[in-house]
């Protein structure tokens, strides 16, 4: 038993410290004009273990099987050899080709690099023959020198592989049980824990130097991650030929600000965007608080979510960009990096950024996002105590992470403990230690300067609430009904926010943005009844308001980016999918909803819900549903062809 767990332990911690000279190595070859220094190797190497150690038990599983196998019978070597061949190839290839593509692509190796397989002539018109002989040749070496660090033995190994005698039955008993026993811990591994969250590319990330972090993800992870999450066969959305494609949505999205007047009262405000979770008009009733400030800021009234998951949403509002019905973006980095978003445009005209979490920032590739979009701090749920981190099923309650976004932008002391852990370890964003005494500490970026920030300078903050969410385990008894609690409780959390930032001298320059990521079922309000469901709340408070206003105007929340960037007379022509509904331009009000294989779409003759399995309309309440299904297949066929060209 003992030299099959020693060969066992071997095999994997040879991956990992193969993994970990391949960042070494890919670093030393790519790392030219990324301003690279000695400690960021360390970092590399740090951040990118876990995905190493993840990987590394895919690798493992053969071993481990053959492993389980020779207690009882045995198993020849060359099975093994044979194994190690194919597994040093494929490393090969994986690390060669990473490190020489990255040059041309600048993102990871992933599934794309499948289609040049099927035209070999791209690479030969890219690259010269003597190019491609060199990588070979690096191949092959990697190949052999891969292959010699499994299977190199310094004495004859124990004959390890042999059945037992009929006298250590029990103890071969004994170790095909702890075999057993292990398999459960594999999968943990390879899964990453037993959070909500699986182990995926975003978590490796931590700078605001996309190098670094593209140095830290395991090519042969990304390769397989990105190949399970493709975008798959769409050619069931293509309804329409280009031309009349184009014609159907001609007047949906436009680009342009054309303003007669203006909403705020300085276009460089401070600025808060806040994602509430689950928080559709359907829970009006339990959120007064939200309901007076309705009356105190701007509130557009018909804004509807585009879709009904928290990581389509977030994507949605902060990139003004679509939702799909059968794919989630945030989960396809290498489709989100290109992605414009609001966070990234600030950020050029001097917005420092930073975003808030109180849950597991890296469930469905959240990190990964944020980052790759401009949000340079990020606290999580990881920088605060332990105490905290078990306040809720989620992660830390509302009102802590209130709290700290309330510190953060006044730099006045909060309630929390760990808030923002940094640059250095990579928890993105020194923001500092408030502890029992709730004074801030340190601040700093990702790396050096602080979150509240020196006089003039500018900021955005996101925050994504976390408490109105199943099981609703929230600390207030109001209401019997356990869902209408939860959202009095974040309802509370918001006017004691908002009331003390009035009392702050950041409020006259900031505009604090109010948001849901979606709507959700509850009680009679389903799909079945869209304009209930999926009705969200979008309103602009804050002393850069310059009068209470409604915007009676249909829209989705994607539409935020270029409203509010119209309103802060920036471009926003990168913002293809988001309307400034405050425009001249805006001359077709529309708004779209998807989910599963369905799409529902409103404008001024009413609205459809249509099931692209089924083929037939779930909802059709309008005067002219032919036309607006065409409409709505259109936009779809439109907004599909733009993803999979990124």
């Amino acid at each position: 038993m003992r030299a099959r767990l020693l060969f066992l332990l071997r095999t994997y911690v040879v991956t990992v410290l193969l993994f970990m000279v391949a960042k070494v190595v890919f670093m030393l070859c790519n790392s030219s004009g990324h301003g690279v220094t000695a400690a960021d190797y360390v970092q590399v190497i740090g951040h990118g273990l876990t995905l190493d150690l993840s990987t590394a038990l895919y690798i493992l599983i053969i071993p481990f099987f053959v492993a389980l196998m020779s207690v009882w019978v045995r198993v020849p070597q060359w099975v093994l050899r044979i194994y190690f061949g194919v597994v040093a190839v494929a490393l090969a290839l994986a690390f060669v080709a990473d490190t020489s593509l990255y040059a041309f692509w600048g993102f990871k190796l992933d599934a794309s690099c499948l289609q040049y397989l099927e035209q070999p002539e791209g690479m030969t018109q890219s690259v010269s023959r003597g190019y491609l002989l060199l990588r070979l040749l690096a191949i092959i070496i990697v190949a052999i020198g891969v292959f010699m660090a499994y299977t190199f033995r310094r004495r004859k190994p124990r004959r390890y592989n042999r059945s037992p005698r009929r006298r250590y039955l029990p103890a071969a008993i004994a170790e095909t049980v702890f075999y057993v026993l292990m398999v459960p811990l594999m999968v943990i591994g390879i899964r990453g824990g037993v959070h909500e969250s699986t182990t995926n590319i975003g978590q490796a990330y931590f700078s605001q130097n996309q190098f670094l972090n593209h140095a830290a993800v395991n090519p042969v992870f990304s390769f397989l991650y990105s190949l399970s999450h493709q975008m798959g066969d769409t050619t069931g959305y293509d309804f329409f030929d280009e031309a009349t494609c184009e014609q159907l949505i001609a007047n949906v999205y436009t680009t342009e600000s054309l303003l007669t007047d203006t909403l705020l009262t300085t276009p460089r405000p401070d600025i808060v965007v806040i994602l509430m979770e689950s928080a559709g008009e359907a829970f009006a009733s339990a959120m007064p608080h939200l309901q007076q400030l309705k009356q105190e800021g701007i509130n557009f009234s018909r804004c509807y979510a585009n879709s009904w998951r928290t990581d389509r949403g977030t994507v949605c509002a902060l990139s003004g960009y679509p939702s799909f019905p059968t794919l989630s973006v945030m989960k396809m980095p290498e489709k989100s990096r290109t992605l414009p978003a609001l966070a990234h445009t600030l950020q050029a005209e001097g917005y420092q950024t930073s975003y808030l979490y109180g849950g597991d920032i890296n469930f469905t590739n959240m990190r990964s996002y944020l980052i790759s979009t401009g949000w340079e701090h990020l606290t999580s749920m990881d920088d605060f105590t332990a105490s905290e981190r078990r306040s809720a099923q989620w992660g830390v309650r509302d009102d802590i992470t209130f709290a700290v976004l309330f510190r953060e932008i006044t730099g006045e002391p909060g309630k929390s403990g760990k808030s923002g852990k940094a640059g250095g370890s990579g928890k993105a964003g020194k923001t500092g230690k408030t502890g029992k005494s709730g004074k801030p500490g340190k601040s700093g970026k990702t790396g050096e300067s602080g979150l509240s920030g020196e006089p003039g300078q500018h900021h955005l903050w996101g925050f994504s609430t976390l408490s109105s969410h199943e099981p609703w385990d929230v600390p207030l008894r109001r209401h019997p009904d356990a869902m209408l609690n939860a959202f009095a409780y974040l309802d509370d959390c918001l006017g004691t926010f908002v009331d003390s930032l009035r009392k702050s001298p950041r409020w006259d320059n900031l505009l604090i943005v109010l948001t849901a990521d979606h709507g959700i079922n509850y009680q009679h309000i389903d799909q079945s009844r869209p304009l209930e469901k999926n009705h969200i709340p979008m309103l602009w408070i804050g002393g850069a308001v310059r009068a209470p206003r409604t915007i009676d105007v249909l829209c989705n929340q994607s539409d935020l980016c270029a409203t509010l960037l119209g309103q802060m007379a920036m471009p926003h022509a990168d913002f293809t999918f988001s309307r400034d509904v405050l425009s001249a331009t805006y001359s077709y009000p529309t708004a779209v909803h998807n989910y599963h294989n369905a799409q529902w779409i409103a404008d001024s003759t009413g609205h459809v819900l249509y099931d692209f399995d089924a083929h037939r309309y779930l909802v059709n309440q309008s005067a002219d549903s032919v036309r607006l299904l065409q409409v709505s297949k259109a936009i779809l066929q439109t907004t599909l062809t733009n993803l999979k060209q990124r």
